[in-house]
């Protein structure tokens, strides 16, 4: 007898919250924004929420929930699962996700989360939709599609599977603490003039001059002596200046039209990719139909679309394949005084995205963008280029780290991705299990 997805678990919808109470402590929203397109969980932009929760509307890590809408014609998002990870202690469901209650605790519940992966269970979403500007999927429709048998094959595709999305999972979290860490120093070096502020307090250790951030005393003691002793009559460390933007980087001019180079593969970084949560965020593939702005290596990129939402990206160099990007970004690369390093988190930095919000044109909420002239002769970091040279020999490295576990990501996705469609065939050819002893 076939089995469907009713017969192992049921549904419980979630309901709507207050927005003022967004922000405020309490369990994490798992709205339609925590879901990558066609499945996978999507962590960035979370927001709390401190209003009553029913404990039916409430996950904990390891559940999984789901869409059954989308408001794209993409269809990307209808039916697509995700599953709370190890780090959100608890989360809650909105009026756009649906929790699975499993039936009993022997069920299957990792093939099922993978299954709801495959690119078939995507095509079934599709075909079933309902609607022209909301999509939605009926519950009984989703409900009944079918699961085939669990055997020995569909086993082994199923840990090397998850293999893989721990693996990447991992590396995610390397990455964040490389982010972080080297966001940190950005901020105590050049923001706040911790180094300088440590130095007139009287503090004589390189280490702790150096906030513990550097921890080998020979480097810290070096970097140490390219700091200045004291601050200036206009609070800033003396001897550095206050730079405008075109004093760090150019801006590459000049556009690419891909339809004039028909022969030519592209890797085409785009808006809705990074929203999306791709990784990299770029879409190959893909017809181009307008011209881009062309990424030469060792640029950063910045949206000027909404800079609220720090889309900031370092592109890596896959297969020597050229480079290209939406108009919505903005290329830079760092002259001699400085490396990508300090674009990249000068970038993110909150108090030089504050600038930016209050620099933005346009007065609809969904146009408001940089004028990257106005951009350009901005002042937003404060140093000299002893400084900016000390803190891209230190953050370099974790930078070029922080590239290899991202593009070692790609080709576990693209395996993971490789070897989905087989959990509905139940074929593994001895190709595959050579990708078992890879992994």
């Amino acid at each position: 007898m076939t089995s469907v997805l009713g017969d192992f678990f049921d549904l419980q919808r979630g309901t709507t919250y207050k927005s003022a109470l967004l922000g405020q402590p309490g369990p994490v929203l798992l709205g339609l924004g925590s879901i990558a397109r066609n499945g996978g969980f999507k962590g960035d932009n979370l927001k709390t929420y401190g209003g009553p929760c029913d404990p039916r509307h409430l996950l904990e890590p390891g559940e999984i929930y789901v869409s059954l809408k989308d408001v794209t014609q993409s269809a990307d998002l209808l039916g697509a699962v995700a599953r709370v990870p190890s780090y959100i202690p608890l989360g809650r469901l909105t009026q756009d996700t649906v929790k699975l209650v499993f039936k009993s605790e022997d069920a299957p519940r990792t093939y099922l989360y993978w299954l709801m992966q495959t690119p078939q269970y995507r095509e079934y979403c599709r075909a079933h939709s309902t609607g022209t500007t909301n999509l939605g999927l009926a519950r009984d429709d989703f409900l009944g599609f079918e699961v085939p048998p669990l055997n020995r094959e569909r086993e082994w595709v199923v840990d090397l599977v998850q293999n893989i999305e721990d693996k990447i999972n991992l590396n995610r979290r390397m990455n964040d603490t490389l982010e972080s860490m080297a966001q940190a120093i950005f901020r105590d070096w050049f923001v706040d003039f911790g180094p300088v502020r440590r130095k007139m307090a009287g503090v004589t250790d390189p280490v702790a001059i150096m906030g513990g951030l550097i921890t080998d005393a020979n480097r810290a003691a070096e970097v140490a002596a390219l700091i200045p002793d004291a601050l200036g009559d206009d609070d800033l460390p003396v001897g550095w200046q206050l730079l405008a933007l075109s004093d760090v980087a150019d801006q590459t001019k000049g556009s690419t039209n891909p339809q004039a180079l028909p022969d030519t593969v592209f890797e085409h970084y785009s808006l809705p990719a990074y929203d999306s949560g791709q990784e990299p965020a770029m879409d190959l593939g893909v017809t181009i139909k307008s011209n881009k702005v062309p990424v030469p290596a060792g640029s950063v990129m910045l949206s000027k679309l909404n800079p609220e939402i720090p889309r900031v990206w370092i592109p890596n160099a896959h297969a020597g394949l050229p480079q290209i990007a939406s108009t919505e970004f903005l290329v830079f690369k760092p002259r001699s005084a400085c490396g990508r390093g300090l674009l990249y988190f000068m970038f993110r930095d909150p108090t030089v995205r504050q600038i930016m919000e209050g620099m933005v044109t346009g007065t609809s909420k969904s146009h408001q963008r940089i004028s990257p002239p106005a951009l350009l002769q901005t002042k937003l970091v404060v140093g000299d280029g002893s400084a900016f040279g000390a803190f891209e020999e230190i953050v370099g490295p974790m930078v070029e780290r922080l590239l290899a576990l991202r593009a070692e990501n790609r080709t576990l996705a693209q395996t993971r991705d490789y070897l989905l469609p087989r959990l509905m065939s139940g074929e593994v050819r001895v190709g595959d299990a050579a990708l078992e002893i890879a992994a």
